[in-house]
């Protein structure tokens, strides 16, 4: 029952489940899609965080499974083959996850909120849609960040910086890969705001503090790419135009992957 908390007496909010402190009934349809709303942007940190790391998983994953045939196509001593770096993986752990991750919390509620059943009290959060989401979301951005990698490897025939042809190849394979994992996780986080609609229905502008924290990885990320006392720490070499027009091409390919699942209505099964 509700009780009302101005005027109400102190048996009937003592008694009450819920204590409207306004005395407005309206109040509630307020506070339930302000939870909805809450639930929601928890989900979509969750989707986004767990997407990302698969994705590292994954990439890692293959590329040792792929290290014995990267040596016989590529002609790569399998010592040198390393996908990312660790310095990589923190920076992507720590920057481009964290910021859009925070983000998330203050994206605005979606526009069939409202429309939705309640969601049952003994529902997991890990349903069968969600989960779906989650590994291929996942798999795409590995996939895309070790395709990255040997293209890398496979387009560099000069040596750089006064490395060995061998490991310069390594070097703009691994620079592709970490460019390609870091800035297509930024164009992601924008397919996680609504996993129905499309991401140009939603707008894309719909959350100022997203587009913010998105400029302030991206231009994080450029610095190291740019100050060459950080390309040094990071071991990233100046990509000819061709690689970056490549790396473009990888960084984009999420949204275009995601936005035709949506249009195939294939990851929108009943979770909510």
């Amino acid at each position: 029952g509700c009780a009302m908390g101005k005027v109400g007496t102190e048996v009937a909010k003592e008694a009450a489940d819920v204590i409207l402190t306004d005395d407005n009934f309206a109040t509630i349809v307020s506070a339930v899609e302000e939870g909805r709303r809450i639930y929601d942007n928890i989900l979509k940190v969750i989707q986004f965080l767990l997407s990302s790391n698969v994705g590292e998983v994954v990439v890692l994953f293959l590329a040792t499974l792929l290290a014995p045939a990267f040596e016989s196509w590529f002609g790569i001593d399998i010592k040198l083959i390393q996908v990312l770096l660790p310095i990589h993986i923190l920076w992507i752990n720590l920057v481009t996850d964290s910021l859009p991750a925070l983000a998330l919390a203050f994206d605005p509620a979606n526009i069939d909120i409202m429309n939705r059943k309640p969601i049952k009290k003994n529902e997991g959060i890990f349903t069968k849609g969600r989960t779906f989401r989650i590994i291929y979301q996942g798999v795409m951005i590995g996939l895309l960040t070790l395709a990255g990698f040997i293209i890398g490897i496979a387009t560099t025939h000069e040596p750089i910086g006064g490395l060995s042809l061998e490991e310069s190849r390594v070097e703009v394979g691994q620079t592709m890969a970490f460019m390609v994992l870091a800035f297509s996780e930024l164009v992601h986080v924008f397919n996680i705001r609504d996993n129905k609609n499309s991401v140009f229905k939603t707008g894309i502008f719909g959350n100022r503090i997203l587009i913010l924290a998105v400029l302030a990885s991206a231009l994080l990320m450029g610095v190291i790419l740019v100050v060459p006392a950080l390309r040094h720490i990071f071991s990233i070499p100046v990509l000819p135009m061709g690689n970056l027009l490549e790396v473009l091409g990888l960084v984009i390919a999420p949204l275009v992957i995601v936005e035709i699942m949506k249009l195939a209505k294939v990851n929108t099964a009943k979770d909510e």
